[in-house]
């Protein structure tokens, strides 16, 4: 007899749950040896204790720690560069001399006077505080020599005023710098012991509150005594450096001296010698130069002259005055840096980079090779065929690209071909590159914008004629933002030739559309990257890890800089300071940048795209045209027309290579030559593939409605252009979608079905998209805007003895 069994629907208990309480060593009984595959990778990767991970952190904290002192130990140290102080007074009632003259405290050290291209600096050196400063200034309403000193500035020293703080050419400075990125700055008072002592307290109270709308939490000092002098010495000293990001990697130097050795070919060009000390990374003879507002150069060696302001001089003792004995050191030291120049690396042809920015494109490049007699006979076969063709009976007006999908009912052929719809199709497949350059610009046209009235100057200064351009611009900036990208149909042309190089999308973020089709040809011209994020996170590994030749940060060198213009040490001569970056790899090649700006709340004049704007990217200085488009995480990016100022925009623009991070500003020349601050942003990326789409929109109005039909009217003004654009989708502003059913008449109106009833106050769209390009209006000349205000110091220059 067989044994029962039970089902499977047979109650099962649930079982005992009491191992779950078991400790270790029986979990280790009950396994028998077997151990999981967690728990033996666990053991593999030695996971430290508790104990090992405080200790961890706690050496990570002192190495952190370690590294921030010896940072602010190398600065200003005998073997570290001098600490480069930048003096700018925020006031017109600023005594600029009376500032130098309590800073040169000759009992701290010895002062070294000089005057290098007509620009009043001194050295300090301090062995008491073991600590050497370089001063200079740059006066607020000379922007450029600002914005380039702070490039390079360790440490701004902004003297204010103790009743206003800054006047408006100050805060105009303050805004450009922080647009730019400040390096560390300390706030310091003048004229404060000159008031009564009763309003003192007053007038640092209210200086104080002013300070903190942009300076929130940050201690203000006094420069009134030798006494107060010392101290914001010494602050300056203790100070915690700021980094800026874009000088971090990347060596960097303050020209103190320059000479000029004409070549012997001509006189115009020759080579640059520089003198200076090497500050953020090791400087390589090898890589390339550039000259901050002239070019990038290649560079033939790097001379070690000996340091002339040690920081513990030989100072030969005289009865004299103090100036006898400085003028004695500093000769003895000149003899000595003739007689001890050492040549520390000469460049190597084969490692040096090159100085090629675009590529040379090849015109035959893409061409077919010269056909063969058998290619020949089967295109004249094609072409026999092609002639037979079977001719349909299709609507007036229809092209042969439409009527391939017609079907003919009746199989019969009837009627003929019409040769205007071949030259309509030929129109229509013509390449997007021809003919772009004259379209934007009949869309797009640069404008001059006149000069800004004043409260003291009326009719005398008015120009009519910038008046009404100016007046044009605001209407099509105010009818841009009440009737975004649309356009009224053109009556003179028909709208399939005026339109020919726009197409219809299904959905402006899915609808696929290829980067590379019907590129301009200055894109031949430009270098692009397989992954730019790749590559710029391999510069910047090898660049902390990897060891670099040449000159170390500290050293004061000599550079010879080759094939350069005359010019550049003529603007040396006449004031302007001379600032050199080396460039990393690939820099001085022309790609498509991409930036990231939001509109200068200052500024309100309207800013069309493709007007001539002034760049200040990273460390470069240039003039492009550039285009406005929509920040956004799609693959397709709207066109703007005008610089908005409720959003952030992304600017591109034709120009050389820079790694981010790197702040940009925007300026526009006025007709004045000044000039005015537009945006301010970021670098986002360098990729030519980032797609710019232009959208325009026809309107037209029903005529006609019946439930879900319509007769619209005034989109389209003849037969042909209905049945050439009724493919494309039409929507509406009350959020109907639809499209053409035939046209009616001979006069653009047409009948459209929609998904819904249609009111009568409604209005039908159609979007038109096609991709724009930047214009190649690169330009690395800037001229020097016309400063703000002129802060004379020749006038007392006798008192603080710069002679």
């Amino acid at each position: 007899m067989a044994a029962h069994r039970s089902g499977p629907l047979k109650h099962q208990n649930k079982p005992h749950k009491g191992w779950r309480h078991h400790g270790g060593a029986s979990a280790q009984r009950d396994s028998k040896g077997r151990v999981g595959p967690k728990i033996l990778s666990k053991k593999l990767k030695k996971q430290p204790s508790r104990v090992d991970q405080r200790h961890r952190a706690s050496q990570l904290r002192k190495q952190k720690r370690e590294a921030v002192l010896a940072e602010k130990r190398q600065l200003g140290s005998k073997d570290g560069p001098p600490h480069q102080v930048l003096v700018v007074p925020l006031h017109s009632r600023i005594s600029l001399p009376e500032a130098f003259r309590l800073l040169q405290n000759e009992d701290l050290g010895t002062v070294y006077l000089n005057e290098w291209g007509n620009t009043h600096t001194f050295m300090l050196l301090s062995p008491v505080l073991k600590h050497r400063w370089f001063f200079t200034y740059a006066r607020p309403g000379d922007l450029h020599t600002v914005l380039d000193m702070a490039k390079v500035a360790d440490t701004i020293l902004f003297l204010l005023d103790p009743l206003e703080g800054w006047d408006s050419t100050g805060d105009y400075c303050l805004s450009c710098l922080f647009a730019q990125g400040l390096p560390t700055y300390t706030l310091a008072v003048q004229g404060l012991s000159g008031l009564p002592p009763k309003k003192q307290v007053d007038a640092r109270k209210k200086l104080s509150r002013t300070v903190e709308k942009r300076f929130p939490d940050d201690k203000l000092l006094l420069l009134d005594t030798q006494q107060e002098a010392g101290l914001l010495l010494r602050q300056l000293a203790n100070q915690k450096q700021r980094h800026l990001a874009f000088r971090d990697r990347r060596a960097y130097l303050f020209a103190h001296v320059a000479d000029f050795v004409p070549s012997e070919e001509s006189n115009l060009v020759g080579t640059l010698k520089i003198s200076g000390y090497v500050r953020g990374r090791t400087l390589n003879v090898n890589s390339l130069l550039h000259i901050v507002g002239h070019g990038d150069f290649q560079m033939n060696q790097i001379d070690g002259p000996v340091d002339p302001f040690p920081l513990n001089p030989r100072v030969i003792k005289s009865q004299k005055k103090p100036s006898v004995a400085m003028e004695i050191c500093a000769t003895d030291t000149a003899v000595d840096m003739e007689e001890d120049l050492k040549v520390l690396m000469k460049a190597d042809p084969d490692k040096q980079e090159t100085l090629q920015t675009e590529v040379t494109p090849d015109p035959m490049e893409g061409e077919q090779t010269w056909p063969t007699e058998e290619e020949l006979e089967e295109a004249n076969d094609l072409l026999l065929k092609q002639r037979s063709r079977v001719v349909k009976k299709v609507p007036r007006g229809t092209s042969n690209y439409q009527a391939e999908w017609i079907l003919d009912e009746g199989g019969e052929s009837v009627g003929e071909s019409d040769e205007y719809d071949d030259l309509q199709h030929e129109d229509f497949m013509e390449e997007e590159s021809e003919d772009e350059s004259g379209e934007e610009e009949e869309e797009c046209e640069t404008m001059t914008l006149g000069e800004s009235v004043r409260d003291d100057l009326y009719d005398e200064k008015v120009d009519e004629e910038a008046e009404e351009r100016m007046l044009e611009k605001y209407k099509q900036e105010r009818m841009e933002e009440m009737f975004p990208d649309e356009m009224d149909t053109p009556r003179d042309v028909a709208a399939r030739i005026r339109f020919q190089k726009y197409r219809g999308l299904k959905s402006f973020r899915t609808s696929p559309w290829d980067p590379k089709e019907n590129l301009p040809q200055d894109y031949a011209r430009i270098f692009q990257f397989q992954n730019f994020i790749n590559t710029r996170r391999r510069i910047f590994k090898e660049i902390e890890e990897k060891d670099a030749e040449g000159a170390e940060v500290g050293w004061y060198v000599t550079i010879h800089i080759s094939h350069v213009p005359v010019s550049v040490v003529e603007h040396f001569r006449q004031g302007a300071p001379l600032i050199a970056f080396s460039l990393l790899p690939y820099e001085q090649k022309m790609s498509v940048l991409n930036m990231v700006v939001s509109r200068n709340p200052g500024n309100t004049e309207p800013v069309k795209a493709k007007e001539e704007l002034i760049f200040h990217c990273g460390f470069r200085r240039f003039r492009a045209s550039p285009l406005f488009s929509q920040h956004t995480a799609a693959d397709k990016h709207k066109f703007q027309r005008f610089l908005t100022a409720d959003a952030a925009l992304v600017v591109t623009v034709f120009a050389p290579i820079t790694f981010p991070p790197a702040s940009v500003l925007l300026f526009k020349q006025r007709s004045n030559g000044m000039h005015s601050l537009i945006a301010t942003g970021h670098l986002l990326s360098v990729d030519p593939d980032r797609m710019v789409i232009k959208r325009v929109v026809l309107s037209g109005h029903p005529f006609k409605i019946c439930t879900k039909m319509a007769v619209v009217r005034y989109m389209f003004f003849n037969r042909e252009d209905v049945m050439w654009f009724k493919p494309v989708e039409l929507r509406t502003k009350w959020g109907r979608r639809g499209h053409i059913k035939e046209p009616l008449g001979t006069h653009g109106h047409m009948k459209c079905s929609f998904d819904g009833k249609l009111k009568s106050q409604d209005t039908v769209l159609m979007n038109l998209y096609k991709r724009v390009f930047p214009k190649w209006t690169y330009d690395p000349y800037v001229p020097e805007p016309v400063p703000w205000v002129k802060i004379e110091i020749s006038s007392a220059a006798s008192e603080v003895d710069m002679e």
